[in-house]
C-alpha cells in the first residue's frame, strides 16, 4: 500500500483563517495526488462530520476527518498555522491541523495506522516536534512513524546550524532542551514507579473503558491514550477497549471481572455493555475522555469507594444517554428518547410512504380497494403491480407505531425495553390510539423496565432477568395499563385530534402551515424540525389518510426545502457576501433541498445563525401557509421535486416552494448586506471583501 502522507501533502505555511478553508487547501493536495476523486462531495462530508461534534482538541489540534465514497485510499494531510484556526476547541485555535480521509470501506491495516496517529496526538515530545520541523519531508517521515521526535529535532538544529544562522540553532537547542528533560523526567519517573508496581502488598486500582466515536477514526484512539496517559500519572492500571472504524477486540472477560471500575467515554452506543453491569461506572462523550481523563479516573475511584454500582442488566447506561455529563436534565434525556424512536421509525415512514405513492401512481386512486394480491394478481396488469406496491407499503406502515414505542423504550432502557415497547405499540394500534398512544406506551414501557431493574434480585437469577422477567412482568403491566387504564383515553384524544385536523380549513389551515414551515426550518433537521415531521408522517401513516393529513405532509416537505434552496440561490446571486467555503457549499445545497433534506443549511446557519435561521423560518412559513391555501396534497413523506408527480395541484406546490425560496433568499442577502465588517476587514463589494468575510460570517457582528 502507498504512503499515506508524504511531503506533497504536508503545508507548513496553512494560510487559511477558518477550518473550512483549511480542510479545502489540504484536500486540494488529496485531489493533487490522486487520493480524493471530488473535492466538493468529498468537503461536503467532512463538513457533515464536523457538524456532528467539532473536531478540535485542547492542545492547538484540530483532526477533520471523515469516512467517504470520493476517496480513494486512506490518507492524511498535516498544515501548520502560524495563527491558528478555531477548530471549536476550549482553549483555543488550532496551529496543528490534520486532514484524515478514508474511503467509505477502508481496510483494517490502514485504519490501525490512523488509530496509531490519533495516540501520537496526546504525545507532546510528537507535537512539539512537528511545531518545531523545518521542512515538509522531516514532516510526513515523523507523522509515519519513520524519525522520532528527537531524531526530527536534532534534524531541524543541524539544518539551522548548517544554514550558519547561529540564532535559529541556539533557539532549537533552546526548544529541544525541554523535550529532553520532559523525557527524562518522563524516563525517571517511570524508574520511580517501578518499585511501587512491584509491590506485591499494593494492589493498583483497576480500570477497564470503552472510547468510541461517530466515525471511529480520530478520537476513538485519543480517548484511549489519554485515559491511559492519565492512569500510569495517578498510578491506575487502565486497559482500553477501542470500538474504531477496525472493529474491535473484546477485553478478556477475567480482566473485565478483576476491574474495580468503568469508564464509557463515547458517543455511539457501546456494543455488549452488559459485559460491564454491576461496577462503578462514569459514562461521558468521547471528549471528555480526551480532555479531562484524570477527572474520570477519579470519578470513578471515588464511586467505588461510595459502593455505587451499575444495575446488572446496565440501567444507567441507555443507548441514548451518550453525549456530555451524566448530569443532563431530564427535559434533555426525554428529547433523546423520543429522537431515539423516532429515529427508528423515519425509514420505516420512508420505505412504507413511497410504496404506497407509487402504487397509487401506478395503479389509480382505487388502488387501496384492491384485493389481496395473494389472491388476485396478474404479471401483465398495471393494476395488478400498483396493488403489490400498495399493499407492500401498507405492510411497513403497520410496523411504525410499535417501532415508535419499541425504540423509545430501548433508548430509555436498553435492550431490555424493546420487547414491552413493541408490546404496547401494536396495542396503541390495535385500539387506535394512534402516534399519541405509541409515545405514551413507549415511555410505559421504559420506565416499568427501568424500575424492575432497581430491584436487587438473588446473583442466581440475574441470568434470566433479561430473558424470562423482564420481558414477562414488563409486558403485564404495559398492557394492563395500556388495555385498561390509559389506553381508552389516549384514543379518544388522538380520535379528537383528526377530527379537528380535518375540520381545518381556510385562515385555520393557514395558520397551521405557517407554524409548521416555521418549526421545520428552526434547527434544520434537529428536534423541532423532527417534531413537525413525525406530526404529518403520523397522518399518512393509515391505508386510507384524510385530505387534511395529506395537506400537511404537503407543507411540511414544502418548507423543509426551503433553507437550503434559499441558501444555493443566495450564494449564486450574491456570492460576495458568502465565504468562498460558503459559496462551493450552496453548490451543493441545490440537490440537497431539491431532494428535502434541511440539513444542506446547516453549515450556512452554524456560520451565521443570526441572519441565516430568521430568514429560513420566514421563507418557511410563506411556503407552509401558501402550500395550505393552494390545497397541496402529498401522499408520499419524503422524497422532494422527485415525487412532484405524485403531488395533488403540484403547479401551486412549486409556486409555494418558489415564494418561499426568494423570501429567504432576499431578508438573507438584505441582513448580511448590513453587515458592519469587522475593523480592518474590507467591506462587502470590495474585491477583497471574500476572504476576510469568513471572519465576519463567524462573528455575529450587529448590523
Amino acid at each position: 500500500m502507498s504512503e499515506m502522507i508524504t511531503a506533497d501533502l504536508v503545508d507548513l505555511d496553512l494560510s487559511a483563517e477558518s477550518k473550512e478553508a483549511a480542510a479545502r487547501a489540504l484536500a486540494e493536495r488529496m485531489v493533487a495526488k490522486g487520493r480524493v476523486t471530488d473535492l466538493d462531495g468529498f468537503l461536503a462530508d467532512v463538513a457533515a462530520r464536523e457538524a456532528q461534534m467539532p473536531t478540535g482538541l485542547d492542545g492547538g489540534i484540530g483532526i477533520p476527518h471523515c469516512r467517504s465514497e470520493h476517496v480513494t485510499e486512506p490518507t492524511l494531510a498535516f498544515g501548520r498555522s502560524a495563527a491558528g484556526i478555531d477548530f471549536g476547541a476550549a482553549d483555543g485555535p488550532a496551529d496543528l491541523i490534520f486532514l484524515i480521509a478514508a474511503p467509505a470501506g477502508a481496510d483494517d491495516a490502514h485504519l490501525t495506522i490512523l488509530s496509531s496517529l490519533a495516540r501520537q496526538l496526546m504525545n507532546s515530545e510528537f507535537t512539539d516536534a512537528l511545531r518545531g520541523v523545518s521542512d515538509a519531508e522531516t514532516a510526513a517521515a515523523l507523522v509515519r512513524g519513520d524519525v522520532t521526535p528527537a531524531e526530527a529535532a536534532e534534524g531541524a538544529a543541524a539544518a539551522g546550524a548548517s544554514a550558519g544562522d547561529a540564532s535559529a540553532a541556539e533557539a532549537t537547542d533552546t526548544a529541544t532542551a525541554p523535550a529532553a528533560a520532559s523525557a527524562g523526567a518522563a524516563a525517571g519517573s517511570t524508574t520511580t514507579e517501578t518499585p511501587e508496581a512491584e509491590a506485591p502488598e499494593e494492589r493498583p486500582f483497576r480500570i477497564v473503558a470503552v472510547t468510541s466515536c461517530p466515525t471511529g477514526i480520530a478520537h476513538t484512539y485519543m480517548a484511549a491514550e489519554s485515559l491511559e496517559n492519565a492512569g500510569r500519572e495517578a498510578g491506575v492500571e487502565v486497559t482500553v477497549e477501542t470500538q474504531g472504524s477496525a472493529g474491535f477486540t473484546r477485553l478478556d472477560p477475567a480482566v473485565i471481572a478483576a476491574a474495580d471500575g468503568v469508564v464509557f467515554a463515547h458517543d455511539v452506543p457501546v456494543r455488549e455493555k452488559d459485559r460491564f453491569a454491576g461496577k462503578p461506572t462514569v459514562d461521558v462523550g468521547v471528549k471528555a475522555g480526551i480532555n479531562r481523563p484524570a477527572e474520570l479516573i477519579t470519578e470513578v475511584r471515588a464511586k467505588a469507594e461510595r459502593g455505587e454500582k451499575t444495575a446488572p442488566a446496565g440501567a444507567t447506561g441507555t443507548p441514548v444517554d451518550r453525549a456530555g455529563d451524566s448530569t443532563e436534565g431530564y427535559g434533555t434525556k426525554l428529547r433523546k428518547w423520543l429522537m431515539s424512536g423516532v429515529s427508528y421509525m423515519v425509514p420505516f415512514v420512508a420505505a412504507g410512504g413511497l410504496l404506497i405513492a407509487l402504487g397509487f401512481a401506478i395503479g389509480g386512486w382505487t388502488v387501496n380497494k384492491a384485493p389481496s394480491v395473494m389472491d388476485h394478481f396478474v404479471w401483465t396488469q398495471s393494476d395488478s403491480w400498483g396493488a403489490l406496491l400498495f399493499q407492500i407499503g401498507g405492510m411497513a406502515f403497520n410496523f411504525l407505531v410499535p417501532v415508535l414505542a419499541g425504540y423509545i423504550a430501548y433508548g430509555m432502557a436498553d435492550r431490555p425495553g424493546l420487547v414491552p415497547g413493541f408490546v404496547g405499540g401494536a396495542i396503541s394500534l390495535s385500539i387506535n390510539a394512534g402516534f399519541l398512544g405509541g409515545l405514551a406506551a413507549g415511555l410505559i414501557a421504559g420506565g416499568v423496565v427501568l424500575a424492575i431493574q432497581r430491584v436487587r434480585i438473588p446473583a442466581a437469577m440475574r441470568g434470566i432477568m433479561p430473558v424470562v422477567v423482564i420481558p414477562l412482568i414488563s409486558s403485564a403491566v404495559v398492557g394492563f395499563l395500556m388495555f385498561v387504564v390509559i389506553g381508552k383515553p389516549i384514543a379518544a384524544a388522538q380520535k379528537g385530534m383528526t377530527d379537528w385536523l380535518n375540520g381545518l380549513t381556510g385562515a385555520n389551515a393557514v395558520l397551521l402551515g405557517a407554524l409548521l414551515g416555521l418549526m421545520m426550518c428552526f434547527d434544520l433537521g434537529g428536534p423541532v424540525n423532527k417534531v413537525a415531521y413525525t406530526f404529518a408522517t403520523a397522518g399518512i401513516a393509515v391505508a386510507s389518510p384524510s385530505d387534511s393529513a395529506m395537506k400537511i405532509m404537503a407543507a411540511v416537505m414544502a418548507a423543509g426545502m426551503v433553507p437550503p434552496l434559499a441558501m444555493a440561490l443566495a450564494t449564486t446571486v450574491r456570492g460576495k457576501l458568502f465565504t468562498p467555503a460558503e459559496r462551493e457549499n450552496g453548490k451543493a445545497a441545490w440537490v440537497l433541498g431539491a431532494s428535502f433534506i434541511s440539513e444542506g443549511a446547516i453549515p450556512f446557519a452554524a456560520a451565521d445563525p443570526l441572519r441565516v435561521i430568521p430568514s429560513a423560518m420566514v421563507g418557511g412559513a410563506v411556503t407552509g401557509s401558501l402550500s395550505m391555501m393552494f390545497d397541496a396534497t402529498l401522499r408520499a413523506p419524503h422524497g422532494g421535486i422527485f415525487v412532484v408527480p405524485l403531488i395533488g395541484n403540484p403547479f401551486f406546490y412549486l409556486v409555494a416552494i418558489a415564494a418561499g425560496v426568494c423570501a429567504s433568499t432576499a431578508l438573507v442577502v438584505l441582513l448580511k448586506g448590513m453587515r458592519k465588517p469587522a475593523q480592518g476587514t474590507p467591506a462587502a463589494g470590495s474585491a477583497e471583501s471574500a476572504a476576510p468575510g469568513e471572519k465576519g460570517s463567524k462573528q455575529p457582528v450587529a448590523a
